[in-house]
């Protein structure tokens, strides 16, 4: 594959949600850098200022957004149709993990992660799919987990449903939109050194954690690959397992 046959960022517009810290906030600030506009999506879009540091300002647009909450999603979709014109990739950060299991968590907890990890990227998907379309190299990349992809024994197991369930619709896109150029990507890494994981007994020691910017020049190198380099999963695991 040559250089020629990458996609060029060439102002597409890209939807991140979650996009105020971790993860999301490091794959703005690569995105950003590479050239893209930005439409970010985050529960206080005015605790922004840090994530903005050195971005030009009208490349970049930031809406409220509550994973939980569906008007947030119709409006955030709507503003960014509305101020670009378009939008050429989605990519679905936004995530929580509670500890729920056969003998801990209740199914409060196992709702929330449900709004949040498995409805609220279906929802976004839902209102952004014809635009991606549009765009003929419409992208989208779920961040799902390793967890995804198998059970490990005291990992929540609420939270592996609804990362087996975001892996799910990442496939029911990619057929969703394959014959319009939009591509699907289920991101899988390990462990992430993010608050998300922090104070959970037994998680993966820091030093042995996968940086957030280390899954933000995976996004920025997925957003390049032509319609005929189709990457439908990506586990990036943080240690050896027999089956990823």
């Amino acid at each position: 594959m040559t250089d020629q046959s990458l996609l060029k960022p060439d102002n597409r517009v890209i939807m991140i949600s979650g996009a105020s810290r971790g993860i999301g906030a490091a794959i703005a600030k690569r995105l950003a850098a590479d050239g893209y506009r930005l439409s970010l999506g985050m529960r206080s879009p005015e605790k922004m200022d840090e994530v903005l540091k050195g971005i030009q300002q009208d490349r970049v647009l930031c809406c409220p957004f509550e994973a939980k909450n569906p008007q947030t999603a119709i409006r955030w979709a709507e503003e960014t149709s509305r101020t670009y014109g378009q939008i050429d990739a989605l990519i679905n950060n936004a995530g929580i993990l509670r500890q729920v299991d056969f003998e801990t968590g209740n199914e409060e907890d196992l709702d929330e992660m449900w709004e949040v990890n498995v409805k609220a990227p279906f929802r976004l998907i839902r209102l952004c799919l014809p635009f991606l379309k549009k765009s003929k190299n419409g992208r989208i990349i779920n961040i799902a987990s390793t967890d995804g992809k198998r059970y490990r024994e005291s990992v929540s197991v609420g939270y592996t449903m609804s990362k087996h369930a975001l892996v799910a619709i990442s496939d029911a896109a990619r057929f969703a939109g394959w014959s319009d150029g939009v591509r699907v990507t289920a991101l899988c890494p390990g462990a992430v050194n993010t608050d998300l994981i922090a104070g959970i007994p037994g998680v993966t020691p820091v030093s042995e954690r996968l940086p957030p910017d280390v899954l933000a020049s995976v996004v920025s190198m997925l957003l390049t690959l032509p319609d005929t380099a189709s990457v439908s999963e990506m586990p990036i695991n943080t240690r050896l397992e027999s089956s990823l």
